[in-house]
């Protein structure tokens, strides 16, 4: 392996922000720092919730002049959602918000013609309404598709146009529900029985190939000196993260803290049993041949929505005057729908809580206390159930992301669990695609060689579970109505 220390460029976006991380990496060392941060802002215009995508794209740009020289760029962001392009490669239009109401109702057209439980078994892709065939299938009349010649993931978007070339990141791909998780391909009996067309999407990358160099207009606006390699990583921002869970084993769980709490287990295999989509379990495909089994938890969205109810209040004055108040008083379903669309989060967590029967948080410190209890309440369940339905027993779970920075959620998610958490890092998705970026220079090795990288040099905590687990099942059983 090389000695030398090498500079990656991580652009990682997330739904609420986007920010351009240097990574310095040689052989025992590891160092990240934040070059630039902006704010990703969805806009609502008369058809519908959109992406600001020129306004990440100049964050891009601008972040990328702030990180100065470096060895190459990856850019991760989140999944699902699209551009599309028309013959001569320009944009048709601003890129659809997942949130956006147009997939209402289209799950149950797409079942009607490929059952829910065939589209499991051939895609092992979890429910969601926003997914990737739910929105080709609401834009099939639309007049943007009819012209459309290319279909590119919002990161693959933003790679072609600092390079001009065009592919299709695998681990992003395989949240689109057109990709079989067996064979790492196109699911093309779903697609031909639904009429959509593969032809849309560029040719399959693997994270560690290379995705073209910076072109000269983006060397010259960003004054960067080329030429500058562009790797593929994994560009869905959980499959980064996880890559860069410090684990120095396989009996771990895994959270992706931030927006969504992703929850689940880094598996060989897919599980593609009904009693598997039953449990709404998702298997996205991830590093090195892995399969992510996870559920979607809904996640800080709701402390985020509730923030920006009450004025923005100071966080951590927040969550100290949270911590005192009694604990599992009300708990809510962190993974119902009924809280994914924005707006007036602490009323609609009140009312769900008096329909439920239960004391109704008043106070913002009651409500953020009810958010965090009923977070690490959807985390114990998603760990227990990714354990029973995979046969695959854990010792320890790893909280990554955002959520790190949140020591009363991760002490609660310990309790809830009974197992010991390890929180960091922070910035997993950008670490994590800080060492694709490096293993493609040689300076780490494999998935276990990347993680050992990790622990030696990150800032990691350690919760270990206090009490026992009874009053976390009595407060799960209430929710159910048992």
């Amino acid at each position: 392996m090389s000695g030398s220390v090498k500079s990656y460029a991580a652009v990682d976006l997330g739904a609420s922000s986007g920010r351009v991380m240097v990574g310095r990496v040689g052989p025992d060392s590891l160092e990240l720092t934040e070059a630039h941060r902006f704010p990703n802002r969805p806009v609502r215009v008369p058809e519908g919730l959109r992406w600001d995508v020129l306004a990440l794209y100049a964050g891009v740009l601008d972040g990328l002049r702030a990180a100065g020289r470096v060895d190459s760029v990856g850019i991760d962001g989140w999944a699902v959602d699209y551009g599309l392009l028309d013959a001569d490669g320009a944009l048709l239009g601003n890129p659809v918000h997942y949130r956006d109401s147009r997939t209402a109702g289209v799950a149950e057209q797409v079942w009607a013609t490929v059952p829910a439980g065939e589209l499991y078994a051939a895609t092992g892709l979890q429910y969601a309404p926003f997914n990737t065939l739910y929105q080709l299938t609401a834009a099939r009349s639309s007049a943007q598709l009819s012209q459309a010649k290319r279909l590119l993931l919002m990161p693959d978007l933003l790679t072609y146009w600092l390079t001009g070339e065009q592919g299709t990141e695998l681990t992003n791909a395989s949240t689109t529900q057109l990709i079989d998780p067996r064979t790492r391909g196109w699911a093309y009996g779903v697609a031909e029985r639904l009429g959509i067309d593969l032809g849309l999407f560029a040719p399959l990358r693997q994270p560690g190939d290379p995705a073209g160099e910076l072109r000269e207009q983006v060397l010259e606006e960003t004054g960067l000196t080329g030429p500058v390699p562009v790797t593929t990583v994994g560009s869905h921002d959980t499959a980064s993260a996880v890559a860069a869970v410090p684990s120095s084993g396989e009996r771990f769980a895994y959270i992706c803290t931030g927006t969504w709490s992703l929850a689940g287990l880094e598996l060989e295999a897919p599980v593609l049993t009904e009693e598997s989509r039953a449990a709404n379990f998702t298997n996205e495909l991830g590093l090195d041949g892995t399969v992510r089994y996870l559920r979607n938890i809904m996640g800080l969205w709701l402390l985020q929505e509730c923030l920006r109810a009450w004025g923005e209040p100071d966080l951590g004055a927040l969550l100290s005057e949270a911590a005192r108040v009694p604990s599992l008083r009300s708990v809510v379903d962190a993974g119902d729908a009924a809280f994914l669309a924005p707006g007036r989060m602490p009323e609609r967590i009140a009312g769900a809580c008096r329909v439920s029967g239960q004391p109704v948080p008043g106070s913002p410190a009651e409500v953020t206390r009810c958010i965090l209890d009923s977070l690490a309440l959807a985390h114990r369940r998603a760990v227990l159930d990714a354990q029973r339905l995979a046969g695959h027993p854990v010792d320890v779970v790893h909280v990554v992301g955002g959520g790190t920075r949140n020591a009363l959620l991760c002490q609660l998610t310990a309790d809830a669990c009974g197992l010991p958490v390890v929180a960091g890092p922070a910035e997993a998705a950008a670490l994590g695609n800080v060492l694709v970026q490096a293993r493609g220079h040689g300076l780490v090795g494999d998935l276990a060689g990347m993680r050992g990288l990790l622990v030696r040099t990150q800032p990691l905590a350690r919760y270990e579970p206090r009490g026992g687990t009874e009053r976390w099942r009595a407060a799960q059983d209430r929710l159910a109505g048992d």
